[in-house]
Formats: C-alpha cells, sequence, structure tokens
C-alpha cells in the first residue's frame, strides 16, 4: 500500500517537473516578452535605418539625396509621472489631438506592446527634434528614432523620379521575403518604386544602456550585438537635367509629354509630362494631404503621359506604312499615286507624289492606296480571308518597330498601346465578316491605332538607327559597377530591311526641309530628320504630334513631342521638339521667336 502511494508521488513530482521545465523553456526560448520585461529598463533596442541610395543626372548633378527627420518612440510601461500640458507645449499638440495618439495607439490591438518600441508621433523635422531634444528627459518612456526622407534638387522630374512613403498593409502581406517591418518606407511609383532592391539598403540594429530615467548610457557590451546598416546602391540616370528643366519650362500650362532618346544607346534624355508636379509635395508630414490634393487635380499631374496615354499617332504612322509597304514590295520609293480625294480626304497642294513626296506633304490618299496592296494581296480566296493574311502579315512588321507592346522601360506603369490584329476585328464585328474598306483609317494612323509617346520616341530613334533600337532606359549605371541592367544593352531588330530605312531618313529630312515641317522645326547648321501629325480629337481641337532626329548622321537625339488639343503638328509639337533639338546639341535656344511662341501658346487658342 505504502510503496503504491510512493510510485504515485514520484510520478506527479515528474510531472510536476516536466511541466515547469516546459513552461521554462517557452519563457526563455519561445516567448521573448518576458526577456523584454527584464531588460527594458536597462537595454533598449535602436533601428538604424538604411540611407537610401543617390540618384543624379547623366552628368553626375545630384537630383535626389535624403534629409533628416524623426519619429518619436514611446514603450507605454516606462511612460510615468507624464504631464500632459507640458508634453502638448514641447511637441506642438493639442490636448484631443495628445489623447487621440493615445487611443490609436492602443487601438492596434495585434502591434500594441507594453514593452515594445511604438510609434508615437512621425516624421518629425530636423526644427521639431532641435527643439524638443534637451526636453525629452522630462518624459520617461519616449525616445527619439532618427531616419531619413527624401528631399530634392529641382522640381523637374516628378513622374519619372516617382515617391517614397510607408509600406502599406497589403505591401507587407506579399512581402514574402520579411524584408519590410511596420513602418519602413518603400518606392511607391517611378524609378524609386522599379529600383526599390537597389535603392532600399539594409537596416541595422543599435543595443543602447539606459539608467533608471531612460537616458542613454552608452552601447551595450561595446556593440558587440550591434549590426550596422547597409546604404542602398546609388543610381546614374541618362537624364540632361539642363533638357528637362528646359522640356519643363516649354510645357507649362500644356497638357502632353516630351521623350527624347539617345539613339546609340537607348538612354532617355529627357521625359516630361505636363502637367506635373514638385515631387517635394509628396515627403514629410504633409505627405497624405499633398497627395490628396494633388491627386484630386482634374488636369491629372499624377497620370505618367509618356508611358500611360494612350493616343492615336496620326501622320507620323506614314512613316511606319512607308518602310511596311516597301518590304513587302508593293511599292518602290518611285511609285506615284494620285491624290484623289473623293477617296479620302486630304490637305495641302499636292497631286501625283512618289514616296519621298507623299511622306513630305503627308498624302493621306497616298497611304490608303498602300495599305490597299498591302491588305488586298490576293492571298485569301475571297476579299475577306485575304484581308485577314494581309492584315496579319502587317502586325508582324508594324509590332516589330515596338508598337502594340510594352517596350520594357525601366519604370512602372508602361501602357502596350494597340495595334489591331484579325482577332481584335473579330471581336469588334461580333464575329461578322470584315475587309479593308472597314478598317482602311488605320493606314493614315487615324482609327483603332494606339500608341503611347515614348513609343514614337523609340520609333524616332529606330529610324535614325537605321532598323533597330535599344529598350528605352532612365539609369544607365547602378552602384560602384555603374552599369545598366543588362537588357538595355541588347539591340532589337525590326523586320524591315536596312536600305528601306534610307528611304525613310530622305523623306523626313524633306519634311523638315521643304515639307509641313519646314516653318518650325528646320534648325540652321544641323539636319533634323521629322515627321508632323496632327490627330482628330473630335469634336475637341485636334492633337499636335511630331517625331525627329538629328544630325541626320551619327544622330545624337530622337524626340517625339505630343500636345494636347494643340492643332497642327507643324505648330506646337514641331516647335517645341526643335527647340529641345537646338538646346541639346548647342547648349543654347538660338530662335528665341520660337520659344516666346511656345511659351505664350498661342496655338491652344
Amino acid at each position: 500500500m505504502n510503496e503504491g502511494r510512493k510510485e504515485i508521488f514520484q510520478i506527479v513530482f515528474v510531472l510536476v517537473g516536466l511541466i515547469f521545465l516546459v513552461k521554462l523553456f517557452f519563457i526563455q526560448v519561445i516567448d521573448n516578452r518576458y526577456a523584454e520585461l527584464a531588460n527594458s529598463n536597462s537595454i533598449l533596442r535602436v533601428v538604424e535605418y538604411p540611407f537610401r541610395g543617390l540618384i543624379k543626372d547623366r552628368n553626375e548633378k545630384l537630383i535626389v539625396y535624403n534629409t533628416p527627420e524623426y519619429d518619436l518612440q514611446v514603450i507605454m510601461k516606462d511612460v510615468s509621472h507624464f504631464d500632459s500640458v507640458k508634453f502638448c507645449e514641447v511637441f506642438h499638440l493639442t490636448l484631443p489631438e495628445l489623447r487621440k495618439r493615445f487611443k490609436d495607439l492602443k487601438a492596434k490591438k495585434k502591434e500594441y506592446s507594453a514593452v515594445k518600441p511604438m510609434r508615437f508621433l512621425e516624421q518629425l523635422s530636423a526644427e521639431d527634434w532641435a527643439r524638443s531634444a534637451d526636453r525629452l528627459d522630462e518624459f520617461p518612456g519616449f525616445y527619439i528614432q532618427a531616419r531619413t526622407t527624401r528631399a530634392y534638387t529641382t522640381t523637374a522630374l516628378a513622374n519619372a523620379l516617382g515617391y517614397v512613403s510607408e509600406v502599406s498593409k497589403e505591401q507587407l502581406r506579399q512581402d514574402a521575403a520579411n524584408i519590410y517591418k511596420q513602418g519602413d518606407y518603400i518606392g511607391q511609383s517611378g524609378i524609386e518604386a522599379f529600383y526599390e532592391e537597389q535603392l532600399r539598403g539594409k537596416r541595422g540594429v543599435r543595443f543602447r544602456l539606459r539608467d533608471v530615467k531612460g537616458i542613454e548610457k552608452g552601447s551595450f557590451k561595446n556593440g558587440e550585438y550591434d549590426t550596422l546598416s547597409i546604404p542602398g546602391q546609388d543610381l546614374t540616370t541618362s537624364i540632361d537635367l539642363d533638357l528637362q528643366l528646359y522640356g519643363e519650362k516649354l510645357m507649362r500650362g500644356k497638357a502632353g509629354s516630351i521623350v527624347a532618346i539617345e539613339p546609340a544607346t537607348g538612354e532617355i534624355l529627357s521625359i516630361v509630362s505636363g502637367p506635373s508636379y514638385d515631387p517635394a509635395l509628396l515627403t514629410g508630414k504633409k505627405y497624405s494631404a499633398n497627395f490628396k490634393l494633388i491627386s484630386q487635380d482634374t488636369m491629372k499631374p499624377l497620370f505618367n503621359r509618356p508611358l500611360m496615354a494612350q493616343y492615336r499617332p496620326g501622320s507620323i504612322f506614314k512613316i511606319a506604312q512607308a518602310m511596311t509597304a516597301l518590304q513587302e514590295k508593293v511599292i518602290t520609293p518611285e511609285t506615284r499615286i494620285v491624290c484623289d480625294r473623293t477617296i479620302i480626304g486630304c490637305h495641302g497642294p499636292h497631286t501625283n507624289e512618289d514616296l519621298r513626296g507623299a511622306i513630305a506633304n503627308s498624302c493621306n490618299v497616298y497611304f490608303y492606296t498602300a495599305l490597299r496592296r498591302m491588305i488586298n494581296q490576293g492571298k485569301g480566296s475571297d476579299p475577306f480571308s485575304d484581308a485577314r493574311i494581309g492584315l496579319k502579315e502587317w502586325d508582324q512588321h508594324i509590332n516589330s518597330f515596338g508598337f502594340g507592346n510594352k517596350l520594357g522601360i525601366d519604370l512602372p506603369n508602361e501602357k502596350d498601346g494597340l495595334i489591331p490584329t484579325p482577332a481584335y476585328y473579330d471581336k469588334a464585328y461580333n464575329n461578322r465578316p470584315w475587309k479593308f474598306s472597314n478598317i482602311y483609317s488605320i493606314a493614315i494612323g487615324e482609327g483603332e491605332n494606339l500608341v503611347v509617346p515614348l513609343q514614337m520616341a523609340n520609333f524616332a530613334a529606330t529610324v535614325a538607327n537605321r532598323g533597330y533600337y535599344y529598350i528605352p532606359h532612365l539609369v544607365k549605371g547602378i552602384g560602384k559597377e555603374n552599369k545598366p541592367l543588362p537588357r538595355y544593352t541588347e539591340r532589337h531588330y525590326t523586320t524591315i530591311d536596312s536600305a528601306n530605312f534610307k528611304i525613310a531618313v530622305d523623306a523626313m529630312q524633306q519634311v523638315v526641309d521643304a515639307g509641313t515641317g519646314q516653318w518650325y522645326a528646320h534648325l540652321p547648321d544641323v539636319v533634323v530628320c521629322g515627321k508632323t501629325g496632327t490627330v482628330q480629337n473630335d469634336p475637341f481641337p485636334a492633337h499636335s504630334v511630331f517625331i525627329a532626329f538629328a544630325p541626320r548622321n551619327n544622330p545624337r537625339i530622337a524626340i517625339s513631342v505630343y500636345v494636347e488639343h494643340g492643332g497642327q503638328g507643324a505648330r506646337a509639337a514641331a516647335s517645341i521638339a526643335s527647340l529641345m533639338i537646338e538646346q541639346y546639341l548647342f547648349k543654347q535656344t538660338r530662335r528665341q521667336y520660337i520659344e516666346d511662341y511656345v511659351l505664350a501658346g498661342k496655338f491652344l487658342d
């Protein structure tokens, strides 16, 4: 009997011991709350936020840098003898605002902890910090967490640079690698978002000793457990900041875009979206209020027109039509077509032009006829199947110029544009038969064709290179290696023979020397090759379009300009493009009367 009781007692004793051991394991190893309670009085864990990488222009001019800001952190367990009136006086709060801060803090049930640092006030400026630093010891439990925010040397380039803000809950949920923590900053658009991995750096941690009043007394164990933050990599952009500023000046008060590219590399020299905004508005404690204000602007300054606006290309598309028709051998450079305006409307005093003359005078009838010959080559059993075969072949050539698909620029939110396919028309006509007479408006860049301004500039660069392009990109150097991403160094060839590009170049020079572009696009001392476009926009004024490159041989700049409601392409867009070319090549404005004309915006009346 006694032996049985003894065994039961031993079993109970062992079980109780096991329970205590398991509990102790959870306390010491699994659950760190008790360790935090024990250490929080003497050790403070301070996050070291990394410096985000700098952003410079192609000439090493600084564009984006870091400026200090501060968060006020609180450990609720350490708050004692709190003087709310004095606190409000130091941090410029009202008592209702202070109460709301405490209430909001405790409302964060998942994040709230009495023993961990919690953000109480965010994005204090250097002035705020200087004013409060000497009095912080009056408020036990509170301390300053230093970090940086973005600052800018210029008001230009806002849409391309993008902005940085606090990581959202959705972004945290999608962060499988667990890189970000609540309160971290992340690039939300533009270069800041696309190159987030290179720019962000890596956070570090410092452990600081504190006395009973919460005042820091130096590092814990001489920094044995500290980890240094690693700064992000700097970016060298391809942007010419002087040219960018000049472009934004010319686009002031207008809606549209300018995209300028160096044809030999695909590097973007200038990318202007009008209207724009000051990037400094989307930093600091007024970020939320300013973002709401900018996003509600009816002119949509956050809408990055060079990448996101999809327009009909207008007559600039005739250059692509010409080379495609030459490639398909349905015309030759000497082919003449009578401008019979009963077929389709046209403009200007011309009658029976060859290909070069048709481009120079932007003859609609010529390119209507050329496309009809491409579409209807007699390869099908009837006009409907013939049109399907012809359009499919046409699509392959047009797509090879970079139209109809994203080019792959190093910015988010790029749009595809639209080059219609047989499947597109099948859907548009509810699977009823269609033929050339249903789709002929695409011959002159109208109808279903849609392009984005970036594609227009890339097309100009492709002609300048006589048949190939590099994917347009904004960053030419990353970090110490100072090289772009590999995909931006690969050539992309069109399906068009290089010999056919010579015809296009000849014609584009004729446009500027003696055609529709001669009054506003012609420059002394340099051969400019260009093409005007006037895009229908009924019932509103037409859009003004111009593409160009210069010089003719060894081109240094290719450009597209799109001015919404700007009227004739030979006026607004051609003027702006020629001024940009002049500024880039000669570093000055030689034709002040053209600049005055653009700045006055008379073409918008």
